[in-house]
């Protein structure tokens, strides 16, 4: 699904000589490569503060730290996500509210987001899947009315950009009260092990969580506030560092892989190839050089006839890779089963998890190997 081996070796040298200083260092906690990283991510976000941490699933659960939610306060996300999103919310012992996602950006749906809230909902966490940012115009109106906060789980669409009604841009993971991030090896910015952040303007938030992250200190053995051991080491954030100049590249790379999935499979009547549009308002819902909403962490079909599985087995036996996010819908796995939700009430969740296939995905795919992935699929399907 990911070449990371063939993007090592066009960055092996800046790579290879980052490793190589936290080893003649040994700085290897929160050592001046963190602090220079830190710096960098904080000026291609335009934001004020990122707070490195250990990885994407922290991040989360730190931000609702931070937050200062409370037992019983109810927390909206998806229910079309990796299991991360509410795993945090279940830990805190609050209370996740799932609500299903629009069909053609596998984002929250926002009539059924609306529906959701009672006197007792507290933030919404939108997901921006696959790397598409969700409709952050529309949540922000909602929040603001109704005084919630926005967390966004940024793990798979750092590097997308927002673009508002009124034409202004802000960077995924920004645009909430507090972003987060995962750099997982996979993702669009990955390093080569587990690695996190949390992004945010907010100066006081901002505070909070760097304590919390390191056991809730500010100077060495003073505890203000409860923490968690979250850091981020110095050789990860090496690698990041060397890999950050070369994301919107990477994200471009990415980009034209899935233009041209897009264009040869197109046709086909089993087949719905996924759109960039985050906001309908502002985006064509096409995948062109200005439709920067969506990064593809993965490259996500719909397959309509009924073949899904055959396919997914049929591409295995060919040597492609591929993979089926998300086989069993949250509201339906044994940890999260809960009398409160209704089969009615996730129409298109309870249809994606028959109907997705991603393909794969990263910076080095070449047009051969592209060709031969959707002649395979044409082929099967035809």
């Amino acid at each position: 699904m990911v070449d990371l081996q063939k993007q090592y070796q066009q960055i092996k040298e800046t790579v290879d000589n980052s490793i190589q200083d936290v080893l003649n260092t040994s700085s290897y906690i929160n050592g001046p490569l963190v602090k220079e990283f830190q710096k960098d991510l904080e000026a291609y976000l335009n934001v004020k503060h990122v707070i490195p941490c250990a990885n994407g699933t922290d991040a989360l659960q730190i931000a609702m730290m931070g937050l200062g939610l409370e037992q019983g306060d109810e927390v909206i996300t998806v229910d079309f996500t990796f299991a991360a999103t509410v795993e945090v919310i279940a830990l805190l012992k609050l209370t996740p509210v799932l609500v299903d996602v629009d069909k053609e950006t596998f984002n929250i749906d926002i009539n059924a987001l609306k529906k959701a809230i009672t006197p007792k909902t507290k933030a919404i966490v939108p997901v921006h899947l696959f790397g598409q940012v969700a409709n952050m115009d529309a949540i922000l109106e909602i929040a603001k009315e109704h005084n919630l906060f926005v967390i966004e789980d940024n793990a798979q669409a750092i590097g997308a950009n927002y673009t508002f009604k009124n034409g202004s841009q802000q960077k995924a993971g920004t645009i909430g009260d507090v972003g987060t991030t995962s750099f997982f090896p996979s993702k669009n910015l990955g390093c080569y092990g587990d690695g996190g952040a949390i992004f945010t303007n907010n100066d006081e938030l901002a505070h909070t969580i760097r304590g919390i992250v390191n056991h809730g200190m500010y100077e060495r053995y003073y505890h203000d506030v409860v923490g968690v051991n979250s850091r981020l080491d110095s050789i990860q954030a090496g690698v990041l560092k060397a890999k950050l100049p070369h994301l919107d590249s990477y994200c471009n790379a990415r980009r034209n892989a899935a233009r041209f999935y897009n264009k040869a499979l197109a046709n086909h009547s089993a087949i719905v190839t996924p759109t960039a549009q985050s906001n309908k308002t502002a985006n064509c819902g096409q995948i062109c050089d200005v439709c920067d909403c969506h990064v593809f962490h993965q490259y996500t079909l719909q397959i309509t006839n009924g073949q899904r599985d055959a396919l997914h087995k049929h591409l295995l036996s060919k040597e492609i890779p591929n993979a089926i996010y998300y086989p069993v819908a949250l509201h339906a796995q044994k940890a999260y089963k809960d009398d409160r939700y209704n089969e009615a009430d996730f129409p298109v969740t309870n249809e994606l998890i028959k109907t997705v296939i991603s393909l794969p995905m990263h910076t080095e795919l070449e047009e051969d190997q592209l060709q031969f992935i959707t002649n395979t699929i044409l082929d099967f399907l035809n």
